[in-house]
């Protein structure tokens, strides 16, 4: 599962022309902490296939170096937007932009899971954060012919997400997925982040002491409204009488995201996500105090006990992940619920059988 990339010499020049520390690294602003990788940023941009004179919407302004590059991508006849729910970020990036002489591109703080109608419709929307779900709002402001490349949950977890290219399809204009990259971006939020140590969503249950530690569940419908199920799991997986042993065979850097990928497409309704001792886990959770997940900077498979069913599961998906990998895996999209307030298509993966 990767992304076709294309236009790979248009962008190898677009970025031997943007001076990426002047914007990562203005001698005014500082160093600018919400920044992705620049080989991650161009392997986006090559699948996004960016041509003279489009149209795009970038969702995640950063520190406007993906945007410069997209200025030149798109050239004097084109047309960038750019949007951060951060006005400091979206401020600065048109300060370096306008340095830079650039008049192709603006910079606006926004919510990005709203688009920007007022200068829709775009032949290409590329996101830099995770949203929720797939919005109906950047269909609606996709031209016929456009394409989407951006992150998307493939649970309702933080950190379980992939990169899909999308399509509108020609008959109905509803979209499609055409490829898939295992990884992801942060939280797509409302409003700026007030604490970069815990995701911006479906959080079940956070103690600030003796350090930040948080979990998130898939089963969050079934706890009871005061979130005891969760509060019980998360203090499970960090009392001095949990279960730890070794796992050696954790994927190293991002092919973390290859299991968590697998671990996804089982759809089971008690996958979890945990956020203990420094680092990330993965697992499985009940609401009566069992669960067991897999730290990803430990190498430890951490559970409530020794016979704890959560356990038995998590060893199952393991031993399939090793048997099988994501060769099998495939994208579909689910249309979200409409009485939400956010609408659109949620991301899933299946494993073929």
């Amino acid at each position: 599962m990767t992304l076709t990339t294309t236009a790979s010499d248009a962008v190898a020049r677009a970025a031997a022309a943007v001076p990426e520390q002047h914007y990562t690294h203005h001698p005014r602003r500082g160093a600018t902490i919400h920044r992705s990788n620049p080989s991650v940023i161009h392997r986006e941009l090559r699948a996004l296939d960016v041509h003279e004179g489009m149209r795009v919407l970038e969702i995640g302004t950063g520190s406007g170096y993906s945007g410069a590059l997209l200025s030149q991508l798109v050239g004097d006849e084109g047309r960038v937007v750019s949007l951060d729910i951060n006005a400091f970020l979206a401020k600065w990036a048109n300060r370096i932009h306008d340095e830079r002489g650039l008049t192709n591109i603006g910079c606006r703080p926004a919510d990005g899971q709203l688009g920007w109608p007022e200068d829709a419709p775009y032949d290409r929307i590329i996101a830099w954060a995770t949203p929720p779900l797939l919005p109906a709002t950047w269909m609606d402001q996709l031209a016929a012919d456009g394409s989407v490349v951006a992150p998307l949950p493939l649970a309702q977890l933080p950190h379980v997400t992939a990169v899909a290219r999308i399509r509108i399809q020609a008959q109905d204009r509803q979209p499609a997925v055409t490829e898939v990259v295992h990884g992801g971006y942060t939280e797509m939020v409302a409003q700026s982040k007030s604490d970069e140590d815990v995701p911006g969503r479906w959080v079940d249950w956070l103690d600030y002491h003796p350090e930040t530690r948080w979990i998130s569940t898939a089963w969050r419908h079934k706890d009871t409204y005061r979130s005891y199920g969760a509060h019980d799991a998360l203090q499970a997986l960090t009392s001095q009488h949990r279960h730890t042993e070794p796992y050696t065979a954790i994927p190293p850097g991002p092919e973390w995201y290859f299991l968590v990928s697998c671990f996804a497409a089982t759809g089971d309704p008690h996958l979890t996500m945990a956020g203990i001792d420094g680092g990330f886990a993965i697992g499985h959770s009940e609401p009566g105090g069992h669960a067991a997940v897999l730290h990803k900077e430990h190498g430890l498979i951490i559970a409530d006990a020794p016979d704890s069913p959560s356990l038995t599961v998590l060893r199952s998906w393991l031993e399939q992940w090793q048997r099988e990998g994501t060769t099998q895996l495939t994208p579909r999209l689910v249309t979200g619920e409409q009485t939400s307030a956010n609408t659109g298509w949620h991301l899933r993966l299946t494993r073929a059988s």
